[in-house]
């Protein structure tokens, strides 16, 4: 892409750079979210319904309480939607086993066929920007994110990835 911006050279800590920074991940979430808010809008569901069935596609099983900590949410915020999706069979509450108060999550096959649509756009337009930047633009995103996210999301973070 020949139109790319770039900051100044050496002059990553300015106030300008900074903003321009905060600038493109504004532009950059928002439109690469689109199409997902676009295809979760025409089923009346939201962003929230969204990383529910995200998080739960990534560790099916994961109990309600490791959830809410990846999420950052209250169990208020997050008994909403989980009602809408059990109600709309898109995802599935069991008790655990071992331990019957906690609830495990598990999308059903019409929530993982949902979970995977979405998916599949957000891939593509990653791997498409991942290609046109090469694996030290990557590395260099994964480790600016990662210092966005602080230490706490950090273990939620290696937590999905089964780190």
């Amino acid at each position: 892409m020949s139109d790319i911006s770039l900051p100044p050279r050496d002059q990553f800590l300015r106030e300008e750079t900074i903003r321009g920074g905060m600038d493109l991940l504004f532009f950059a979430h928002t439109r690469h979210l689109k199409h997902a808010d676009e295809t979760l809008a025409a089923l009346g569901l939201g962003r929230a319904h969204h990383r529910v069935l995200y998080f739960v596609a990534r560790r099916p099983g994961i109990n309600v309480s490791e959830l809410l900590a990846v999420l950052d949410i209250s169990k208020q915020s997050f008994g909403r939607v989980c009602q809408y999706l059990v109600s709309k069979g898109l995802m599935e509450q069991q008790p655990n086993e071992r331990d019957r108060r906690q609830r495990l999550l598990r999308l059903t096959p019409e929530g993982a066929e949902l979970e995977k649509t979405i998916f599949d756009g957000l891939h593509d337009n990653i791997a498409r920007a991942y290609k046109a930047s090469g694996s030290n633009a990557v590395t260099g995103f994964w480790t600016v994110l990662q210092h966005l996210m602080g230490e706490d999301a950090r273990a939620h973070f290696r937590f999905v990835q089964g780190i």
